[in-house]
């Protein structure tokens, strides 16, 4: 009987003298990690670099600042109308919006002819006149007129650019 010879495996190639593949795919490893983080933190610094410089318009390109509306608030007028089916008299509040602060103190001093001339105005209504709405924006309109002809001053408007009623009853 022929006994059987074991070969041997052939040696592998670290036995030849080449440096064992657990450490050269570690160093790979490493090395890949270390690229990929470099390459992401530049990225991210890119991107927040450049989001930063376009948040803020250049000069002339930013909207013009819009200031907050000045509003002059008057006390109440109480006036008869001219009568029609009896007595009626008129109840209203009325706010005027004006251009600044120095269009208040402007207001302020004038006001007493102010008043007198919403009041002259006001007394002169009808309440049919003033029931509808374009009768309701008509008189807003000349009571724009009212105040701005009181105030002094060089422009048509005086620093007043508009009213608005904040409360209004007939009866």
């Amino acid at each position: 009987m022929a006994t059987a010879k074991l070969k041997a495996a052939p040696a592998p190639a670290a036995a030849a003298g080449a440096p064992p593949p657990k450490k050269s795919k570690m160093l790979l490893i490493v090395i890949a990690v270390v690229v990929v983080a470099l390459a992401g933190g530049g990225g991210g610094a890119w991107l927040f670099l450049r989001a930063k410089s376009h948040d803020a318009p250049p000069a002339e390109h930013a909207a013009p600042v819009k200031k907050p509306p000045v509003f002059v608030t008057l006390e109440p007028f109480v006036v008869n109308l001219i009568p029609e089916n009896g007595d009626h008299y008129l109840q209203i509040g009325l706010v005027y919006q004006v251009i600044d602060d120095k269009a208040v103190d402007s207001m302020k001093s004038f006001m007493p002819v102010i008043r007198n001339k919403i009041l002259m105005l006001l007394s002169s209504k009808r309440p049919s006149e003033i029931a509808t709405p374009e009768g309701k924006q008509k008189l807003v309109e000349e009571l724009v007129m009212a105040a701005r002809q009181s105030v002094p001053g060089a422009t048509p408007e005086r620093g007043i650019e508009s009213a608005m009623l904040s409360a209004m009853v007939i009866q």
